[in-house]
């Protein structure tokens, strides 16, 4: 599987040939779909693979849908085989762009940015624009947003039965920690 995920980032960052570029293999990113009165539906992924164009603001991240770990195991199991189905899906991608990135004008201070570009899970492609915060020191890039995700704008089907036990609209939070290749 290891090996799947390192070609399918090879393939799908080759675009960005030239350029300065900054990455992590170990971005983190997590996704919530709780609602009130029910369990939490929350998930982690540690290992999101990140690359970033400085030179341009372009950037791309990978997650293997397997990778995101829940509280219960068994919330687990039925997230990567009846929603995610992660057998026929096995990764998530983001393809996008940081509107009017400037490496030259990153400090300390943490600044606001706009993220848009494209988000596949699922097999579907969607259209996603993100609030994003980025900053630089010791030579590495921070940048943490979020943004929301609906499981119908995927083909995610929930079953009727747990459909009040799961948000409508999924707050998906990502944080990466940049250094220069």
């Amino acid at each position: 599987m290891k090996r799947l995920v390192l070609m399918s980032a090879v393939l799908f960052f080759a675009g960005f040939a030239s350029g300065q570029k900054y990455s992590t293999k170990t971005g983190n990113v997590t996704f919530e779909a709780s609602v009130p009165l029910f369990e939490d539906v929350y998930a982690k992924d540690d290992n999101n693979v990140v690359i970033l164009n400085a030179d341009n603001g372009e950037m791309a991240s990978v997650s293997v849908v397997k990778n995101f770990h829940f509280k219960t195991k068994l919330m687990e199991e039925h997230f990567n085989e009846s929603y995610a189905e992660t057998a026929k899906y096995p990764k998530s991608t983001f393809k996008g762009k940081i509107a009017n990135f400037d490496k030259t004008k990153l400090s300390t201070s943490p600044q606001k940015y706009t993220v848009q570009g494209t988000l596949n899970f699922h097999g579907v492609d969607k259209a996603v624009t993100s609030a994003a915060t980025i900053y630089a020191k010791d030579g590495k890039i921070y940048m943490q947003g979020s943004f929301m995700a609906r499981p119908v704008d995927h083909n995610v089907t929930i079953p009727k039965m747990v459909t009040k036990k799961v948000a409508e609209n999924v707050k998906v939070e990502y944080n990466y920690v940049m250094a220069k290749q």
